[in-house]
């Protein structure tokens, strides 16, 4: 895996990943940015959610579940004290689907964070990570 980073101007920054795509960065007004693009700590924390969102709609699609919808909410804390680290994570997983198996979908959230989920598995051993999910019935 290969990405680069390269700096545009005042506190601007572009991400480039090894697949093609990119991605704007920068910081905050207080520290020389212009709010262009999503903060470096912003990427990481949707990066654990799209990384345990995919894991979890695979094994439900391949579980044959009628998923119609996935949202993932996370919502951080971090420390007061420079390097402003991440202490813990909430990741709540909404699941919206016609006769989702509660089963189904626990096993998936579990696995995902348990065995599968890179961004989890890094993570997990410097933040406290809990993870809750949650079954709405699609029309």
């Amino acid at each position: 895996m290969h990405a680069r980073v390269r700096w545009l101007d005042h506190m601007s920054f572009v991400g480039e990943s090894g697949s093609g795509h990119s991605v704007v960065l920068d910081g905050s007004p207080e520290h020389g940015g212009r709010n262009l693009g999503i903060r470096p700590m912003e990427m990481v924390l949707i990066g654990l959610g799209g990384c345990t969102a995919f894991d979890v709609v695979l094994m439900l699609q391949k579980s044959r579940q009628n998923v119609v919808d996935v949202e993932v909410i996370l919502d951080a804390e971090r420390s007061e004290d420079i390097p402003q680290v991440f202490t813990s994570i909430k990741i709540h997983f909404k699941v919206w689907g016609k006769q989702l198996s509660e089963k189904h979908v626990a096993r998936a959230v579990d696995l995902s964070a348990e065995k599968y989920c890179s961004v989890t598995k890094m993570l997990e051993t410097a933040v406290k990570i809990d993870t809750t999910w949650e079954i709405v019935e699609a029309a």
